[in-house]
């Protein structure tokens, strides 16, 4: 086998050639010192060229399964040959030999590369077996729902500590207390009883930790990454649990961190993205905690006090509302050791209240936020279904998410993205989302497009949902699909992190085991029939928020309910 030779030319060109080559090259390359001197730009675009060749002659040999000889190929291969008593080389010389190069290397290519028809091995190929994670439980000795995987290819372990605590909880702690849940996870980390943030994050960076925590709508979550050594870990859940039942929130941190967050609200403004975002939540959700900006807005952040992110976390950051999800190279005994250790000091408290289901619309209704720019973001689309430990619910859950994803996923085999970017060119990408959440969630579309065709953009768009609501999908657009998510569906399990993930979303929403363990069962299970009746019973256009971001209007005929923003 030949390995691959690092050299830095007189040029100062760094190369990297095979060493059946090295020889000969190592001779087209000996650029003479004055050449270097008057002319470093040229000097590097030779020593390029002749790199170029190098590789490509190693990939033709790759690609025809045949060594490949340097002196017997030269004569098909030009090289530059640069006399060292040569001083100047004009930039035409350099052209023209880099024509015939390329002239050569073409006819090489046409003559020796051919693409395969298929790969016929594959034909009688055995079918893949599948193994699922083993997830163990247990509970804590204050009672928290632990779910464990044990994992031994790498000496690291994964903790994730979620709380029914999100942002959708800030309306608990007081009248407009939005960003109360954010502001509590980012100062978590900035400073405890024992530690002040300076020492803290010297805690983490010399055990090479990774630690943070986040508020999300539903869920507030801490999470870990650290190596599984006893030495390391210890320090690792002892700083999480300082985080926990230690945070001081430091008023002068709390001020620094609103002028940072208010910061990042002033940029959402120029965002149109995120402005269409945070229109699409608050006229859809109304009322319900959903509609609410995680970070809170300019006009809540600057209320937010020591008080409220103390409260916060006395009524939600409790064990009675706490799951833990923990992935690595542990035995049993020890990640029962280290879900004890966690939560040792945590008050029992009293789980979350239940959240209100979330009101859809009655009618379609049309939002236009003016902003100045050559294109315009659309976001449309209806409330969507919530998480449910229902099994006979999975079933329509997964019906819908194969349906959508041959509709409007993120791939070119989409309806949505074949008509309204490939055949009609009204958009880069047009993708619809399906958020659950413990509450109603939502489904959604989202494109841009340029001013003057946001009309069509949006009514090709509705009318391609319409008529594929009608007529459903074709059999060939369903079996692609459910092969599609039937073969990624792996890849959700094939690290730490990822087993972790789904480990704590599943343990958070309190559904056994066997929704992952047979969601292959379901994809196979799903016939054409169910596929096409989910997106009648999931996609509403006729109740359908529309909200645009830009210069253009398109007026209120899609819709029965719209209006201007002037803010």
């Amino acid at each position: 086998m030949n390995h691959p030779i690092k050299s830095l030319y007189p040029n100062g060109c760094f190369a990297v050639f095979n060493k059946t080559h090295s020889t000969q090259y190592i001779k087209n390359l000996q650029l003479s010192k004055q050449t270097v001197k008057k002319s470093p730009l040229l000097a590097m675009s030779v020593c390029l060229l002749s790199m170029t060749t190098v590789f490509t002659s190693s990939a033709y040999a790759n690609l025809n399964n045949t060594d490949i000889d340097a002196d017997s190929n030269l004569s098909s291969l030009t090289t530059l040959k640069i006399k060292t008593t040569q001083t100047v080389i004009s930039t035409e010389q350099t052209k023209q030999a880099n024509a015939v190069s390329q002239t050569n290397e073409n006819k090489k290519t046409s003559q020796t590369v051919s693409a395969l028809p298929k790969l016929s091995s594959l034909e009688n190929a055995p079918k893949l077996t599948l193994t699922i994670p083993t997830i163990e439980h247990f509970k804590t000795a204050n009672g928290v729902p632990v779910a464990f995987v044990r994992s031994t290819n790498i000496p690291i372990v994964d903790v994730s500590i979620m709380f029914n605590a999100g942002s959708a909880r800030d309306g608990e702690i007081r009248d407009s207390g939005y960003g109360i849940a954010n502001m509590t996870a980012t100062m978590l980390s900035q400073g405890t009883k024992q530690l002040d943030e300076d020492a803290f994050n010297r805690q983490v960076e010399q055990y090479g930790l990774d630690l943070s925590a986040q508020a999300e709508r539903d869920a507030f979550s801490i999470s870990l990454r650290s190596l599984s050594d006893e030495k390391y870990r210890d320090h690792a859940v002892d700083l999480l649990s300082q985080m926990l039942t230690e945070a001081t929130f430091d008023s002068k941190v709390l001020e620094r961190n609103k002028a940072r967050i208010l910061v990042f609200l002033k940029q959402q403004q120029e965002n149109p993205s995120a402005i269409a975002s945070l229109r699409f939540y608050k006229e859809l959700y109304g009322e319900h905690p959903y509609a609410q900006p995680i970070a809170g807005t300019l006009e809540t952040v600057p209320t937010l006090t020591r008080e409220d992110l103390e409260n916060f976390r006395k009524q939600f950051l409790v064990a009675s509302n706490a799951s833990i999800a923990i992935t690595g190279n542990l035995t049993n005994e020890q990640a029962k050791n280290l879900a004890n250790q966690l939560t040792v000091k945590l008050a029992i408290g009293e789980p979350a209240k239940k959240l209100a289901d979330a009101k859809p619309l009655q009618n379609s209704k049309y939002v236009h936020v003016p902003f100045e720019g050559s294109q315009t973001t659309v976001m449309m689309g209806n409330i969507g279904n919530k998480y449910s430990a229902d099994p006979s619910k999975w079933q329509d859950r997964t019906n819908f998410a194969i349906a959508n994803e041959a509709l409007a996923g993120g791939n070119f085999n989409a309806r949505l993205m074949q008509e309204i970017r490939k055949k009609r060119g009204l958009t880069y990408g047009i993708y619809g989302s399906n958020t659950t959440n413990m509450s109603n969630g939502n489904y959604k579309i989202s494109f841009a497009t340029r001013n003057e065709k946001l009309n069509e953009g949006i009514d090709e768009t509705i009318k391609l949902v319409n008529k594929t609501r009608k007529e459903g999908l074709t059999q060939q657009e369903i079996k692609l699909t459910k092969d599609q998510l039937s073969n990624s569906f792996p890849m959700s399990f094939a690290s730490n992190a990822g087993i972790n993930s789904l480990l704590s979303m599943m343990n958070f929403y309190q559904l056994p085991d066997s929704y992952l363990a047979d969601y292959l069962i379901r994809i196979e299970n799903a016939d054409d029939a169910q596929i096409n009746q989910s997106l009648v019973e999931n996609i509403h256009p006729d109740k359908f928020l529309i909200v645009t971001v830009g210069d253009n209007y398109v007026g209120d005929s899609y819709v029965s309910d719209s209006y201007v923003d002037d803010k």
